[in-house]
């Protein structure tokens, strides 16, 4: 990072961006082009959880290379100024780069979920979490295991 003023290496403070975003954009590479999508998340540990149909693009990527890049953010804000190149912006940001792995076993897909739902219903009051066999069996769960991270803060 250029801006070492602006890098974030406390762990706490990166785990509570990473607490308060509502959306992790995934980036992943399709024969050498670029593909970025927005997505519900939960993360425990060192792991990032998302959920999937069984289809489409990004499990296309994903099936053929598992290499990702992540971003999420909060505390966005636009500083206007003076003059044009005098504008900026606040935030608090973290990026992180890490493989995907399907998870098949029905367990660690019901857990993977629970890790998702916890996640927003943390804003809520909800209680215990249930999926049909169905359901659990026609959703695709992927687990992000993270090799490493950085948190950036700005304004």
């Amino acid at each position: 990072m250029i801006r070492k003023d602006k890098e974030i290496t406390d762990p706490e403070e990166i785990a509570d961006i990473m607490e308060q975003a509502e959306v992790c954009r995934l980036a992943m590479v399709d024969d050498g082009m670029p593909y970025l999508v927005p997505l519900c998340f939960g993360f425990s540990g060192n792991a990032l959880y998302l959920h999937s149909s069984e289809r489409g693009k990004k499990i296309e990527i994903l099936t053929k290379n598992a290499a990702v890049c992540f971003e999420m953010d909060v505390d966005t804000v636009v500083k206007p100024g003076e003059t044009a190149c005098k504008w900026g912006m606040g935030f608090r940001s973290v990026i992180g780069f890490g493989r995907a792995v399907f998870l098949e076993d029905p367990e660690d897909k019901r857990r993977a979920l629970d890790i998702i739902m916890a996640h927003y219903a943390s804003r809520h009051e909800f209680g215990k979490f249930t999926y049909s066999d169905a359901a659990l069996s026609a959703t695709t769960m992927i687990r992000i295991d993270i090799e490493s991270m950085t948190g950036k803060k700005a304004g």
